[in-house]
């Protein structure tokens, strides 16, 4: 470990080695300039030498965006108890000379990354602040963004949700593929599956007019299965409130419709758009009002 550490500490790489006598310099003083993530590590540690090479490797990735400082606590046991580190390995993000972030433990490699990316954004992630803010207006627009920020980010979660749920709403057959390469790891492993299963909610109920579907409700509100093909209509355009009145409407009056799908498919629904939604909580709550 030392030996590859300083291999590359000395072809200027992005995985240095320090030292108590070498800290101040290379950690203190470069976070100044350019963030600095200190891995406190042991030899004998096992969940060392599996959080050690992810690190190593995202160090590399990010190309001098941030260094990676290997200190090895045995041999530094001051810097260890001045820092309070309690377990390793331990890892601290310095930012203009203090500690701005830390974490305790091997944790995935899609945690890793996204704890890195609020001490260093990734360029690609101002493309996909700006897809998400083009879709209600201008969704291919958005969809375009969000595959150049694919290209540049393949891992990127937010993005490959983001294109899903776009393909996902045009019946676009991509859509699935893209959602399903969201981590399971990842935040937003939950909504692309819950948007995985709308899509079949989508291909079930086939493609009527919502004007069309909306009258056969008005005329025969008893008509479940109209219901059922309208609230996916609705969803498809984002009228989410109305969708969920129509499949609450559903489970009112039979829940053996479609096999308890439009129950099956709110929960979908409140997963899609997830907890922090304003429509979530109280369609969770008039749902539950209905089952019990």
């Amino acid at each position: 470990m030392t030996t590859h550490v300083q291999a590359r500490n000395a072809g200027g790489g992005a995985v240095i080695e320090v030292s108590e006598a070498t800290f101040k310099e290379q950690v203190i003083e470069r976070s100044r300039a350019t963030p600095v993530v200190v891995d406190f590590w042991a030899p004998w540690c096992g969940p060392c030498r599996t959080l050690g090479p992810i690190l190593e490797r995202l160090a590399a990735e990010a190309k001098g965006a941030w260094v990676l400082a290997k200190l090895n606590v045995d041999n530094n046991q001051r810097l260890s108890q001045g820092f309070r580190v309690q377990g390793i390995p331990a890892v601290k993000a310095f930012r203009d000379g203090q500690v701005v972030d830390e974490f305790t433990g091997a944790i995935p490699e899609s945690q890793v990354r996204a704890w890195l990316k609020r001490l260093v954004p990734a360029p690609s992630d101002s493309l996909v602040e700006a897809a998400a803010a083009l879709e209600l207006r201008q969704p291919d627009e958005a969809a375009a963004r969000y595959r150049v920020a694919l290209g540049s980010d393949p891992s990127n979660a937010v993005a490959l949700l983001g294109l899903g749920r776009l393909l996902v709403l045009h019946g676009d057959p991509e859509g699935v593929e893209t959602l399903r390469e969201v981590p399971a790891d990842a935040p937003q492993y939950q909504q692309a599956q819950a948007w995985i299963r709308l899509a079949d909610f989508f291909r079930e109920a086939g493609d009527s007019a919502p004007t069309w579907l909306a009258e056969q409700v008005a005329g025969n509100p008893g008509d479940l299965a109209a219901r059922y093909r309208l609230a996916a209509q609705l969803v498809r355009e984002r009228h989410y409130a109305d969708a969920i009145g129509q499949l609450i409407a559903i489970v009112e009056r039979s829940r053996a419709f479609h096999d308890d799908g439009a129950r099956k498919t709110l929960l979908a629904l409140f997963d899609a758009l997830g907890d922090g939604d304003p429509l979530v909580g109280p369609g969770r709550r008039k749902l539950a009002n209905v089952l019990f």
